[in-house]
């Protein structure tokens, strides 16, 4: 009779919450199949690491990961080690090499028959090198619905309409492991959606890639605005948010679709990656800062109240002084709601590693620094221009006397938070008066709330994600 822990999985997810929902696919499969998933255990039959290939930083976190699960092998703590994911995919045998030990190396797409990976890496006592990588060319196999293990918040979770990227970016790894874009059908995406609102889910984040490009490869035209129709009927859905928009393809029936359906929130995830035009030309990405302020024109005048958000790349090779300060001068201009950036990080295997121009480490670092410090100003300015008015917040979380949640401005993860005092059950959409801005987070009242006389309560600013209940 097999021991016990041999029926115990551990998954360990890096990256994105693509991966997150990869894994709760893998999980799914594998607990239909007869095996505990139990992150908790001291003994575990499998631990399978989903990494992350996306930059050299999450390269280097994934190499990490396996190598402790390995340590954890040869200490008897978990009998087989699965690489999973972006990473495996991208390096294949070479992953193996650099991080050597695990049982099986196996490529993307394949959430679905994760019950037979496991069966085989238990069974088979040794496996030459072949047997061991398993990575063909990416192509998508879609979990069943049902199968899902939700990990997260109940209230809020991730929704995958799309898999893989077509465009051509010259600093982006991903096409290379997660392929083409392939759409998940619209019925498939609309059963997920019904069966996440049936255990709990209030808010839908759509990630993809690109989410603009929906449906082109299934129906031959773009179906993002159809698809939000329908999910706009779904029941026990409140909140419907879209990441990642592609520019030239958040179009005028896009926009209107957003603006007229009531669950869809203003909010647009549009990572720019620059804005002056010479640098998006190296980048293989498309128009210019001005053409991006006459669709942000667009998308406010639609939706007045619209968060927007984007990412930029700082020290893209031949990135001069004149195109930075471009870039700068852009985000004063263009007064965005939330900005990321990036310091360029020179990837293996895509055109712009070999690239001429390539600018130091201290420069990068020094533009950084000065792009963060000019948006933490805008930011502060449009988070004042709150005060006064309300937000509805879904509730995550309770802490030392505040409620901590997210309005429509802020996706989970990546945005600032809500803290507000009054009354509130967590999970629970509620308006909230704002009566103080920060840079990067709000501050307020539930309806009806009454200050009591005595210390003056502080909130303590959350380090990172708050954890899930």
């Amino acid at each position: 009779m097999p021991p016990e822990s041999s029926s115990k999985i551990k998954i360990v997810t890096l990256g994105c919450a693509k991966n997150e929902v990869d894994s709760e696919e893998i999980a799914g499969v594998l607990s239909g199949a007869g095996f505990e998933v139990d992150g908790r255990s001291k003994k575990t039959g499998v631990t399978i690491i989903n990494t992350c290939g996306f930059l050299e930083a999450a390269k280097e976190e994934s190499i990490r990961a396996i190598k402790d699960a390995v340590r954890e092998k040869r200490a008897g703590r978990t009998e087989k080690v699965i690489v999973a994911g972006c990473l495996a995919q991208r390096l294949g045998s070479e992953l193996a090499e650099l991080a050597p030990g695990a049982d099986l190396y196996v490529g993307v797409g394949q959430m679905g028959r994760f019950d037979e990976i496991v069966r085989e890496s238990q069974g088979a006592p040794k496996m030459d090198r072949d047997q061991k990588i398993q990575v063909s060319a990416p192509h998508h196999r879609w979990a069943d619905v049902p199968t899902r293990a939700r990990t997260g918040r109940p209230w809020s979770a991730y929704l995958k309409v799309s898999e893989g990227c077509d465009h051509k970016c010259t600093f982006c790894t991903i096409p290379s492991f997660r392929g083409g874009h392939q759409s998940k059908p619209l019925e498939r995406v609309l059963e997920e959606a019904r069966h996440l609102a049936r255990t709990g889910a209030k808010e839908l984040n759509l990630i993809a890639q690109d989410v603009t490009q929906y449906g082109y490869d299934l129906y031959k035209e773009f179906t993002l605005p159809r698809l939000l129709r329908e999910l706009n009927k779904v029941d026990g859905i409140e909140w419907i948010r879209l990441l990642y928009f592609y520019p030239n393809r958040l179009t005028d029936e896009v926009i209107e679709t957003m603006a007229t359906c009531e669950k869809v929130l203003p909010y647009i995830d549009i990572p720019l990656q620059h804005a002056h035009p010479d640098t998006l030309r190296r980048m293989r990405r498309p128009w210019e800062g001005e053409r991006y302020m006459k669709l942000f024109e667009k998308v406010r005048a639609a939706m007045p109240d619209c968060s927007i958000r984007t990412t930029f790349i700082v020290g893209f090779p031949g990135e001069t002084d004149e195109e930075f300060k471009y870039m700068i001068d852009f985000m004063k201009e263009s007064r965005l709601d939330r900005v990321g950036a990036f310091l360029f990080s020179r990837e293996p295997g895509t055109p712009s590693h070999d690239m001429d121009g390539q600018v130091s480490m201290k420069v990068k670092q020094e533009r950084y620094d000065k792009l963060m410090r000019t948006q933490q100003k805008i930011s502060l300015e449009m988070n004042q221009a709150w005060i006064g008015k309300r937000l509805n917040v879904l509730v995550d979380d309770k802490q030392d006397g505040w409620f901590i949640g997210r309005s429509h401005r802020d996706a989970p993860e990546i945005d600032g938070m809500v803290f507000f005092q009054g009354e509130a059950e967590i999970g629970q959409i509620v308006p909230v008066e704002i009566t103080k801005a920060e840079p990067y987070d709000l501050y307020g009242q539930s309806e009806g709330y009454v200050p009591k006389p005595g210390r003056r309560l502080v909130p303590l600013r959350q380090a990172g994600p708050i954890a899930p209940q």
